[in-house]
């Protein structure tokens, strides 16, 4: 069965169907979308998406035509639904609660129009941000143009993936304040590092700034591009090397000193979670596993909990006490590393030199160089 716009006339279509539907009609209509084949579904669906928007789309189609245009997207398959989504991607006429609700279906459904489509305001895209998995917070951070607002709240997340995303995205409106921040954290998020480089927002500042800490493919390409003063960045690299908070200097210190006494232990790593001690485990972990301490900060930061629990293997922590010590790394550590499924750790038995062999795979910069 297909709607046919051509049997009647755009004043005919309003008049029939300018108050609210019938629900009898809509529930008619929805039976009719449940009993169909897929294609007669996609049939069915294009018909009334076509009847829609001839009739004036959002702006002055019927409220009734509009209420059976959702209706069938609530029923139909999941790859008509993907098909919708990409023809509705870039366009202006369509319902905009229709395109609120494919923006939070399955990613692939949603991903076409959260990148494209500009019904969506940056309330919307907060929402997303604010109710949706992690795969649509990282297409948020991706969409072309994306507003100051978002990438504010996006930067007050902290989410290292999402972040990522967003210091990718060249056309987001990052101001000031947001290149800042994002430089400041890519001192332990090394993923930002490279898309932030080659930024075109930017400074010669920031781009000082970034240099003190990025490897030397990336240091060439800052020097190269802002025509910098290398004596003047390798000093200051030298003095950020040297520099680091109390809190850091006396952890280093103390576990140097449990090590060289042979008294460092993986119940280090309990005890200095219980007295709140958070840069005393990520020095006892670093030693413990024979983890880069840089990498080991960006465990504690990740969007999953395997690469800490991945560490803390290596460091011969008994996997029982794994869930205690990731409930009090999240307590300190603003609710990172995420968890989001509450079972993305749990790996199968493995040795400690394998565990520390995955977490160095999982750790490693994308483009596979020293940073």
């Amino acid at each position: 069965m297909e709607f046919r716009s051509e049997t009647r006339n755009e004043t005919e279509t309003r008049e029939a169907a300018s108050g609210p539907l019938p629900v009898d009609s809509l529930d008619q209509l929805v039976d009719l979308a449940k009993g169909q084949p897929p294609e007669r579904q996609h049939g069915l669906l294009k018909g009334v998406a076509d009847l829609y928007r001839s009739t004036g789309g959002r702006n002055g189609a019927p409220q009734a035509l509009g209420d059976a245009f959702i209706a069938l997207v609530h029923v139909v398959a999941a790859d008509i639904r993907q098909a919708l989504a990409e023809r509705l991607a870039d366009a202006d006429w369509a319902p905009v609660a229709l395109v609120q609700m494919l923006a939070t279906d399955a990613i692939d459904i949603a991903r076409p129009v959260i990148a494209a489509s500009p019904l969506l305001q940056d309330g919307d895209l907060l929402r997303l941000l604010a109710e949706t998995s992690l795969d649509h917070r990282v297409q948020v951070a991706l969409r072309p143009g994306l507003g100051v607002a978002v990438a504010r709240a996006i930067l007050e997340a902290d989410d290292p993936t999402v972040m990522t995303a967003l210091a990718s995205n060249r056309t987001a409106a990052l101001d000031g304040e947001c290149m800042s921040r994002l430089v400041s954290r890519s001192r332990e998020l090394a993923a930002l590092r490279a898309p932030l480089a080659r930024h075109p927002q930017m400074t010669p500042e920031l781009g000082a700034r970034l240099y003190q800490w990025v490897g030397e493919a990336l240091r060439q390409a800052i020097m190269e591009r802002f025509t910098l003063d290398p004596t003047r960045l390798e000093r200051a690299a030298r003095a950020a090397a040297q520099q680091a908070a109390p809190a850091d200097v006396a952890a280093a210190r103390l576990t140097a000193k449990l090590q060289a006494s042979d008294q460092l232990r993986p119940a280090t790593l309990i005890r200095a979670l219980r007295e709140d001690r958070l840069e005393v485990f990520i020095h006892a972990l670093s030693r413990l596993a024979r983890l880069d301490l840089d990498q080991v900060r960006r465990a504690l930061k990740a969007d999953t909990a395997r690469p800490l629990f991945l560490a803390c293997t290596a460091a011969g922590l008994d996997r029982a006490a794994f869930p205690a010590v990731l409930s009090e790394v999240r307590r300190m550590n603003h609710g990172f590393p995420r968890d989001p499924d509450g079972a993305d750790w749990r790996l199968a038995e493995r040795s400690a030199s394998q565990a520390a062999y995955e977490f160095q795979l999982l750790m490693a910069p994308d483009d596979g160089r020293p940073v």
